[in-house]
C-alpha cells in the first residue's frame, strides 16, 4: 500500500512539474540572406526545441546549425564550412523573457508580445527585442517570431567576391507549437 501511494505521489507530482513546462523539438526556423538579382539565399530547420515556461515567462530556442537545410548542397556547405562554422560552433541559443505574459491570458486569439533576451550565434551573445505572436491551439502553444540578424553582430565574415550576393542582415522566422506533455518534457531533461 506505501509503494501504491508512493508511485501516485511521484506521478502526480511529476505531471503537475510537466504542466508548468511546455515544449517542442520540432519548431521550424526559416532562413533567408537573398537580395535581388542573385540566386535565392534559404534554408529551412525543422528540428527546433523550443521550451516555454509560463511561471517565469521564460523561452528558450536552440537551433542546431548544421540541420538547416537549403536547396543546393554546395550552399549547405558554404553556410555549415566558411560563414556559421558549425563544427566550432554547433548551435545557436536564444534565451528571454516574455514580457507582460500570463498563461491565463492565452487564448485563440493571437496577441502579440515582445520576448527580451539573449542571442547566442558563433561564440557571440547580443541582446535582442523579438516581437512573437502567441495563441492556443488544439494541440498547445502556438509561438510565431521574426527577427533580423546582422551578420556584422556575429562576425560572420562573407568574401568580398560573394558580398554583393548575400544580404548584410540575415531574415529569421520561428514558428512552434509547444505541449505541456509529459514525455516531451521528460526528454528535455
Amino acid at each position: 500500500m506505501k509503494t501504491t501511494t508512493l508511485l501516485f505521489l511521484f506521478f502526480t507530482a511529476f505531471s503537475v512539474l510537466a504542466q508548468d513546462k511546455f515544449f517542442t523539438s520540432t519548431g521550424t526556423v526559416n532562413f533567408e540572406a537573398s537580395v535581388p538579382f542573385f540566386e535565392e539565399i534559404k534554408a529551412v530547420n525543422r528540428q527546433v526545441a523550443i521550451l516555454l515556461e509560463p511561471k517565469t515567462s521564460t523561452f528558450i530556442c536552440t537551433v542546431m546549425i548544421k540541420d538547416f537545410r537549403f536547396k543546393l548542397d554546395m550552399m549547405q556547405d558554404h553556410f555549415n564550412e566558411n560563414y556559421m562554422e558549425s563544427r566550432r560552433y554547433p548551435k545557436a541559443v536564444f534565451k528571454g523573457k516574455i514580457e507582460k505574459f500570463d498563461l491565463k491570458d492565452i487564448t485563440d486569439i493571437e496577441k502579440q508580445y515582445q520576448i527580451k533576451g539573449k542571442l547566442y550565434l558563433r561564440g557571440k551573445y547580443k541582446e535582442i527585442v523579438v516581437n512573437a505572436m502567441i495563441k492556443k491551439v488544439a494541440d498547445g502553444i502556438q509561438v510565431i517570431s521574426d527577427f533580423p540578424i546582422s551578420v556584422s553582430d556575429f562576425n560572420i565574415q562573407i568574401p568580398s567576391s560573394v558580398a554583393s550576393k548575400i544580404a548584410k542582415t540575415a531574415n529569421t522566422g520561428l514558428t512552434g507549437v509547444v505541449r505541456s506533455d509529459e514525455i516531451m518534457y521528460a526528454t528535455l531533461k
